[in-house]
């Protein structure tokens, strides 16, 4: 189970967030812009829209996922991600239990949590996920939360502490430091800003 995000990722190490305020783009145009950029995986995010509107942009943006041949993730709602049968979601600290959004979605739907320390990430490795993502790692303006960075040393200690499940750092990151990252030992790095101002390919990023 827990190889199924490495596998939808097929080799890159970026995993990409959508996000419409810093692209000013909907999210299939988001979508779009990724696998042009050589995503295989991509994290639908959306903290404004309501419930109805995230679904009718998820919809659009899945369909433009489909027939370009990658996967989606819905950001917390795991309701969404059943009702558009998207791959699979990402759960925050306050969101549905992991054991639950598992009942609901099955056995082979990509689950990811959320996690803002190496302590957290420790006790979710106990949990039906496939992925556990750390943050901040460094400061950052697209999400607000009272969590402090925690930097290239924290990558290393929840590295030590979920062995080898795989890890995602997030959180104030950009495509030139993503090596710096991934050699402290995350499988992948997640980024928002830096995918929708440079012109980069994933490919390009360095492999650890």
């Amino acid at each position: 189970m827990r190889s199924a995000f490495l596998n939808a990722l097929a080799g890159t190490q970026i995993y990409p967030l959508t996000d419409r305020q810093v692209s000013g783009m909907s999210h299939a145009d988001q979508v779009s812009h990724l696998c042009d950029r050589g995503a295989t995986l991509v994290q639908l995010r959306e903290k404004i829209l309501s419930p109805l509107e995230f679904y009718q942009e998820a919809e659009a943006a899945l369909r433009v996922a489909r027939a370009r041949g990658i996967k989606i993730v819905i950001n917390d709602r795991v309701d969404i991600a059943l009702a558009l049968r998207a791959d699979g979601v990402h759960l925050g600290q306050d969101d549905l239990p992991p054991d639950a959004a598992r009942r609901i979605l099955g056995p082979n739907a990509i689950i990811g949590f959320s996690t803002h320390t190496p302590e957290q990430a420790l006790l979710a490795t106990t949990l039906p996920v496939d992925y556990i993502a750390i943050g901040p790692i460094f400061a950052t303006t697209t999400k607000e939360g009272d969590n402090s960075p925690l930097g290239i040393k924290g990558v290393r200690l929840t590295r030590q502490a979920v062995k080898s499940i795989p890890l995602v750092a997030i959180g104030g990151m950009t495509l030139e430091g993503a090596a710096e990252i991934l050699a402290a030992g995350a499988d992948a790095v997640s980024l928002i800003r830096d995918l929708f101002m440079s012109t980069t390919q994933f490919a390009q990023i360095s492999q650890r």
